[in-house]
């Protein structure tokens, strides 16, 4: 690099993979839109996810080279070009005032809005800091400011990257939502009319929009007999979309007679 400065490329870097990832959803988003298909039955609504997993593997290398690096520098700090370095920082700083100017009428309309608005606004304090950092190598000449700033950029970066992982793995192992609990659910179904027992309870989530639940309910034989079973499905489909703070709109349920229960030798 011109200026030798980490703190610029980890600036940089930080900039980069935040665009790449704004772009990375936006395809996402359009794929997702496709219709599904007998192949695909879900269509592409978890590309969604898959991108953001590989977004969360790009941080997290560029955050861990940061991280590296900049501990390598506060021990031996290099010459750093200071003048290049602050009008580079002043640069990227100009850019990220006017992502920001443009986002903050639209930050509070969705939450993809707001997570940009967000990344954005991360990245003009990574600017400012790069800055400061020019600043007191200019004046002082302690280049350990430089690393120091980068380790900052670094802390800026693994946090938010780990918890975008663990939101990317839970829907890939299909972890139930996060602010569902299945054993309140699983009571709230069982205090139903006709309702006698609730098994093979799952819940997921297709993509970070979509969550999904399905269950086994055991019901009095005489009640398929009575006709009560379109009763007791809009009552289950009704509960789990309404009850609780996840709303499932999409559920199923398969009804099942007392006499059913020798039958079923797997339960999960």
């Amino acid at each position: 690099m011109v200026s030798g400065s980490l703190a610029l490329l980890a600036d940089a870097g930080h900039m980069f993979t935040d665009s790449a990832g704004l772009l990375i959803a936006l395809l996402a988003a359009t794929l997702a839109l496709k219709p599904a298909t007998d192949k695909r039955t879900w269509g592409y609504k978890r590309v969604e996810i898959i991108a953001a997993a590989g977004q969360a593997a790009l941080l997290l290398a560029v955050g861990g080279f940061i991280l590296y690096e900049g501990i390598r520098r506060l021990i031996d700090p290099p010459e750093v070009e200071s003048e290049a370095m602050l009008w580079f920082g002043i640069i990227g700083l100009a850019g990220n005032l006017i992502g920001l100017i443009i986002l903050a009428a639209d930050r509070r309309s969705n939450l993809n809005m707001k997570a940009a608005f967000l990344e954005v606004l991360n990245d003009a304090l990574g600017s400012v800091a790069v800055i400061v950092s020019a600043v007191v190598i200019a004046t002082t000449g302690w280049t350990r400011a430089d690393a120091i700033v980068s380790l900052l950029i670094g802390a800026l970066i693994i946090p938010r990257t780990l918890v975008l992982l663990r939101d990317t793995i839970d829907v890939l192992m299909e972890t139930a939502p996060r602010g569902l609990d299945l054993d309140q659910v699983r009571r709230r179904l069982l205090a139903l009319p006709h309702v006698i027992d609730v098994h093979d309870l799952h819940a997921s989530r297709v993509d970070s929009d979509t969550p999904v639940l399905s269950a086994h309910v055991t019901v009095r034989d005489s009640c398929l007999t009575a006709d009560h079973v379109s009763v007791v499905l809009a009552d289950l489909q009704t509960c789990v979309a309404d009850d609780f703070a996840v709303s499932i709109e999409h559920s199923t349920f398969q009804i099942e007679p007392v006499s059913h229960r020798g039958t079923e030798t797997i339960r999960h």
